[in-house]
């Protein structure tokens, strides 16, 4: 009887040692699922283009200094009848220039933030990048008297910190497919074929109305009767993304790789350690 007990001791030693190790490798596994649960939440992403059989394009201005070209532009574009397009502002600029501003908005154009500084927000730690955000958003919402809720990076910099505050903050960073090189100081022949040679339904078109891209008031006209005479109709962001899926793009841990790092300054007075103000 006592090696009956024994042997059965032994037996139920090693259930138990058995037991033990399922419920530690259950655990393991159920923390295990719960941590990638976390991470395969979706991460924040810049917006390049949608993907839509609609020839939808959105025209996007950044503006970021200057008073000689916001307002031709914007006559420009209601005379040719583009009643839709982005302006994304830089929110010192926009302060500085209401009467343009309260034009925009009555027009029904719509408005970006642009951030605040001109400069690389990926240079920045993470409480200096909430800092201009914050800042912008609360001297356009005063200027506007709406909030923004799409944002352009200056000079199209950011890093997964700069879309994850961001996102935090309620914006969508906006990008672009085509970039038409106006701060590039090309001609409006040259802009005008890199635009309507690139362009693709669902692209959001890069230009600027800062007084540096001063070419665009001869390439706009020609971009607009070119693209209309291939059957594109001209949205808002908004309105674009409205209307199909997102294209994502990897994340850059760096400056955008759609501008070089060190472009030349659109601005006069910008000196060569100044973030360029395109």
């Amino acid at each position: 009887m006592n090696g009956f007990y024994v042997w059965n001791g032994r037996k139920i030693k090693q259930a138990l040692v058995i037991a033990v190790a399922l419920l530690f490798g259950a655990g393991i596994i159920y923390a295990e699922k719960e941590n990638l649960t976390v991470f395969a939440q979706k991460q924040p992403l810049a917006v390049y283009n949608v993907k839509t059989d609609q020839k939808a394009v959105a025209l996007t201005f950044d503006v970021s200094w200057g008073d000689k070209l916001p307002d031709p532009i914007i006559d420009l574009l209601k005379d040719k009848g583009v009643d839709q397009a982005t302006f994304f502002l830089s929110s010192p600029w926009a302060k500085t220039h209401p009467k343009v501003v309260d034009k925009l908005v009555k027009d029904g154009y719509e408005i970006g933030s642009h951030g605040h500084k001109h400069l690389n927000y990926t240079t920045l730690s993470e409480d200096e990048i909430r800092n201009q955000l914050q800042t912008a958003h609360a001297i356009l919402t005063d200027v506007t008297k709406k909030q923004p809720e799409l944002l352009r990076l200056p000079n199209g910099d950011f890093d997964k910190r700069v879309l994850k505050i961001a996102d935090e903050l309620g914006y969508t960073v906006i990008q672009w497919d085509t970039d038409s090189q106006d701060w590039m100081d090309k001609s409006a022949d040259a802009i005008v074929n890199r635009v309507v040679s690139r362009v693709h339904p669902g692209d959001i078109v890069l230009l600027h109305a800062s007084d540096s891209a001063k070419q665009n008031l001869e390439a706009l006209p020609a971009i607009i009767d070119q693209l209309r005479a291939k059957g594109y109709e001209f949205v808002s962001v908004s309105g674009l993304i409205h209307q199909a899926d997102l294209k994502e793009e990897p994340v850059q841990d760096h400056a955008s790789k759609s501008l070089p790092a060190a472009s030349p300054s659109a601005s006069p007075t910008a000196s060569p350690a100044s973030p360029a103000k395109r």
